[in-house]
């Protein structure tokens, strides 16, 4: 089977990767059509064909400017030809980076999308808007049930694939009450709730890897707060994992699922999490850490000093991260796809 794995804007690069390699591990013949990754370094392929044909220009010259918008919409138009032209068994995009002009694709092959963020921050208010844009898809993938059910709102039928943890060469070298805040920082992912939470247990510290996306204004002055700031070498995601004790994502409901908790998770680090979108659905399923209600930083924090205080509580959620990482396999994805793949082609 060909399949066309399609991020033109590459905002998943890694989860592109392992899908295609398991794809291809699968018996599918894969090409990932996608972007320059503006960030950092990433793997070779492996065994799928990866091009870097859209967005020539604006994700060379830019960052995160805002200047590269206007060359991108322009971009955008060889885009949406070169998705409208291509005929593989099956087309499988995995993002929408301008829907008011997506809603024009047509396809010539049978066409599935997932939907990573269900609705986009930036338009996640026209609902019409994106249930004329998803209506253009053949199958639309979720990572949760909660997703599904989102989806379901708008009368659009979606298909759960959970999303798989990303394997580690993570060590377990953690301090007994290190605290994580790892991914991208952005408004939505609550990074100050995580420092309140360190603040409030004084015996905690905090390790924050990521690459700001946002002001960080006031919070760098926090005390017990290590900042480890850009996109992390593999070397570098490796060592905050080993050093965690706990993940915390308080995030709000901007998301589906989250990659960074994937990632916690695949390197056997309990998580705890407010109760948004789908982010408890992993951590309830395998008890790897523990939900709270969203918003609520005084639950946060209890959560997280049972897990610090409680050997056999982290114990336990330790467990149950490991469980998540033996059964959330980037090999069962692949099948599961390769069976919704087949329903088309």
């Amino acid at each position: 089977m060909r399949v066309l794995l399609a991020d033109p804007p590459a905002f998943t690069p890694w989860y592109d990767h392992e899908l295609a390699a398991a794809l291809t591990r699968a018996g599918a013949d894969v090409e990932l059509a996608t972007s320059r990754f503006r960030f950092g370094q990433l793997p070779a392929p492996e065994g799928y064909r990866r091009s870097e044909r859209f967005y020539p220009l604006s994700s060379r010259l830019f960052k995160r400017s805002r200047l590269r918008l206007p060359l991108k919409a322009i971009e955008h138009l060889d885009v949406m030809r070169t998705l409208a032209l291509a005929q593989p068994d099956v087309l499988h995009l995995q993002w929408l980076a301008l829907p008011y002009a997506d809603v024009r694709l047509r396809f010539r092959a049978p066409a599935v999308f997932t939907a990573h963020d269900l609705l986009p921050r930036r338009t996640a208010s026209k609902r019409e808007l994106w249930r004329r844009v998803l209506g253009r898809f053949d199958r639309i993938v979720v990572h949760t049930d909660r997703g599904r059910e989102a989806l379901a709102e708008l009368g659009i039928d979606a298909r759960v694939i959970s999303h798989p943890v990303y394997p580690s060469a993570a060590t377990r070298a953690d301090d007994g009450h290190t605290l994580l805040s790892l991914g991208v920082i952005r408004p939505y992912k609550g990074l100050p709730d995580a420092i309140e939470v360190t603040r409030r247990l004084p015996d905690a510290r905090l390790v924050v890897a990521g690459d700001p996306a946002m002001p960080l204004d006031g919070l760098r002055e926090a005390e017990r707060v290590e900042w480890r700031l850009g996109y992390l070498a593999q070397t570098e995601l490796d060592r905050a994992l080993s050093e965690a004790t706990v993940a915390v994502f308080p995030y709000r409901a901007e998301l589906d699922q989250s990659g960074a908790l994937l990632q916690a998770l695949g390197a056997g680090v309990p998580a705890v999490v407010y109760d948004v979108a789908g982010l408890g659905e992993p951590v309830r399923r395998f008890g790897a850490g523990r939900v709270v209600p969203a918003g609520d930083v005084g639950a946060l924090t209890e959560a997280v000093r049972e897990l610090l205080d409680d050997g056999a509580a982290l114990s336990d959620a330790r467990a149950g991260a490991d469980r998540a990482r033996r059964e959330l396999t980037w090999d069962a994805s692949a099948a599961q796809h390769l069976e919704l793949y087949r329903e088309l082609a």
